[in-house]
């Protein structure tokens, strides 16, 4: 007798315009893993590795860093399938999407590892009756990846506010310093200038005091816990000329917050010769219809995560005209502005006092 077989209908996987729409959710689900696998394999050098010797073998290099070889192939799969890496077995190699993976690397990282768990709770924080008390983001990790976005986007319109200074500035002050990259920076381009950083994040300030006192800074710079929007008069601040703000302005706001502490910080530091502030801005989630908005089917890198994450935080993002209508008010005059349009619409403003 021969045994009968039960015939399963199988689904052909050949592409055809009823499945497009199953295709397209499963590259939104495969990307989102692809997403954290970004910054993870950027954090634990996986991605300097391929990129620096081409061919990595991922059994050695995660028994070289005692990392657990099973779940690197994994995440190698997981990048594979998102095309920023290639492999062959286990050997790795740069995928098609490498390199502009690599210069975007910290904006996954700032978005999956420094504010994932802000995502990743959206459905509790969505709830009016939870929008209060503790954010769930990783202040280190935000501050590890914000210095990366510094350098990929923003230092170039830095330097170029930098080069326009006339004079050699005798002590410099970076509001929401994160791990001190921009003063480190500044200290270095200036031998002879002092360097104070102030931040709410306590965890980015231990990571900025060690790494200060291994590149040898140690007797030029140092931090302090504080809120920018809250500063008081205080004597180290008296002598401070060069005043930074990368990153953090949109804190400010709404308007008159930003006006009064705009005003503040004139106050506080009233021998301030120039205060450079570099931020993004609002282009899709704010109603005011300007150039720079964006449609919903041409975001941006970085725009939606950078503009819901902070609706969580009850914060709007200002858009350009609006830090352009508010520094008179605040007791500022603008100089210069430099537009950045590499990381959604990005802006440094070279400011001083009215």
């Amino acid at each position: 007798m021969v045994p009968t077989v039960s015939m399963i209908p199988t689904v052909s996987m050949a592409p055809t315009v009823a499945m497009a729409p199953m295709r397209a959710v499963a590259d939104i689900f495969n990307s989102s893993i692809a997403a954290h696998a970004i910054g993870a394999a950027w954090e634990i050098g996986l991605l300097d590795a391929v990129r620096d010797e081409k061919k990595v073998d991922i059994v050695s290099f995660s028994k070289k860093h005692d990392l657990e070889t099973y779940s690197m192939q994994a995440l190698v799969v997981a990048l594979s399938v998102a095309g920023v890496l290639e492999h062959d077995d286990d050997i790795v190699m740069p995928g098609r999407l490498l390199e502009e993976s690599y210069r975007s690397k910290s904006l996954f990282h700032w978005l999956c590892l420094g504010s994932g768990g802000l995502f990743t709770r959206m459905q509790h924080v969505l709830r009016n009756e939870n929008r209060k008390g503790d954010i769930y983001r990783d202040p280190a990790a935000i501050a590890y990846a914000c210095r990366d976005i510094s350098k990929e986007h923003f230092d170039p319109a830095f330097w170029a506010a930098i080069d326009r200074l006339d004079y050699t500035p005798k002590k410099a002050v970076d509001l929401g310093c994160g791990s001190g990259g921009r003063l480190m920076q500044i200290l270095g381009r200036f031998p002879e200038t002092l360097g104070l950083g102030v931040d709410i994040a306590s965890p980015s300030l231990k990571v900025a005091a060690a790494e200060t006192s291994a590149r040898g800074f140690g007797d030029r710079l140092s931090f302090k816990v504080g809120d920018a929007r809250q500063m008081n008069h205080e004597a180290e601040y008296a002598d401070v000329d060069l005043l930074t703000c990368f990153m953090m302005g949109h804190d400010f706001w709404p308007r008159e917050n930003c006006v009064v502490t705009l005003r503040k910080l004139r106050e506080v530091f009233p021998k301030v010769r120039r205060f450079i502030l570099g931020d993004a801005t609002g282009i899709l989630l704010n109603k005011t219809n300007t150039k720079y908005n964006c449609t919903e089917d041409d975001v941006p890198i970085f725009t939606l995560g950078f503009e819901f994450g902070h609706a969580m935080m009850d914060i709007k993002m200002p858009t350009l005209q609006d830090w352009e209508g508010v520094f008179e008010e605040g007791g500022w005059r603008l100089v210069k502005t430099h537009l950045i349009e590499s990381l959604s619409l990005s802006v440094v403003f070279e400011l001083e006092h009215a």
